[in-house]
């Protein structure tokens, strides 16, 4: 079985098997809206029956919900060089798991899919959709997808998304976020969250000595003495550098959760998504 098979069945199982009874879809979608109150009248649902009011008034008043539009979910995948590590996994295809699971649950939900790629341009787009093998489509093409030597802009994908979704969407964007991101004005116009992919590697190295390194994204060798206190330096520049992004997602109001290569998607997601 092929990676991608593999990514597709575990995640497919996971929506569809796993997630029944007390565990629907990740996504709760947007409900009823709430219009008026009326008298009850002979075939109405007792269910709606409003029991506060009836009490007060002493007659049985019921509420009239408008069913609210479907979903519009976009997944959005930074797929830079820095994706391609991972000290169990790569980073790539956790990213391919996430989007998989989002996907299908979205599908599940009976809401429309859109998926995107962007490095610093965009790379790929799958139009609106409710067929099962968009999910196929959208993680197929990052798995296949070589991010050797790929940089990421952060305000391109934003810019783009801003200009391109017309419709009030969710979207949720997946990478490492190794670049402090702005999307601000996109979150104004539509529910903007994060999933951020990393490896423990990366945010706590270990000693190594000396030792040559090569950047995913731009080929360049570095050479460095990777002992004790290069290590903790290394490492507090990436907790401050974290904070500086938890801020800056907070004050934009855009919801977050970060998954580790070595740890089960699904319990991250749905950690991320409950009573939403």
């Amino acid at each position: 079985m092929s990676k991608l098979q593999k990514i597709l069945v575990r995640a497919r199982r996971q929506v569809f098997s796993e997630m029944v009874g007390n565990n629907p879809s990740i996504f709760q979608g947007e409900g009823y809206d709430f219009i008026e109150l009326r008298e009850y009248m002979a075939g109405d649902d007792i269910r709606r029956i409003d029991w506060n009011i009836t009490a007060k008034m002493q007659k049985p008043f019921i509420k009239i919900f408008r069913e609210e539009r479907e979903l519009n979910v976009v997944i959005a995948s930074v797929l830079n060089g820095s994706v391609h590590f991972g000290s169990e996994k790569f980073k790539q295809d956790v990213i391919a798991e996430v989007v998989a699971q989002l996907s299908y649950s979205t599908l599940k939900n009976a809401d429309l899919l859109t998926s995107y790629i962007f490095t610093d341009r965009m790379v790929s787009h799958n139009k609106p959709s409710k067929k099962i093998h968009q999910v196929q489509k959208s993680v197929s093409d990052i798995v296949n997808f070589n991010a050797l030597n790929q940089k990421s802009n952060p305000k391109v994908m934003a810019d783009t998304l801003y200009k391109r979704l017309k419709r009030k969407s969710l979207i949720i964007l997946v990478g490492d976020f190794f670049e402090l991101p702005d999307f601000k004005l996109l979150a104004k116009k539509h529910e903007v969250v994060c999933v951020i992919v990393r490896d423990h590697l990366e945010e706590k190295p270990p000693q190594m000595g000396f030792a040559s390194l090569v950047d995913p994204e731009s080929g360049a060798t570095l050479e460095s003495d990777f002992n004790k206190f290069s290590v903790e330096e290394y490492a507090k520049k990436v907790h401050t550098y974290d904070r500086k992004l938890y801020e800056t997602l907070r004050k934009h109001q855009i919801r977050f959760t970060k998954v580790y290569t070595n740890e089960r998607v699904g319990v991250a997601l749905r950690r991320l998504f409950e009573g939403r």
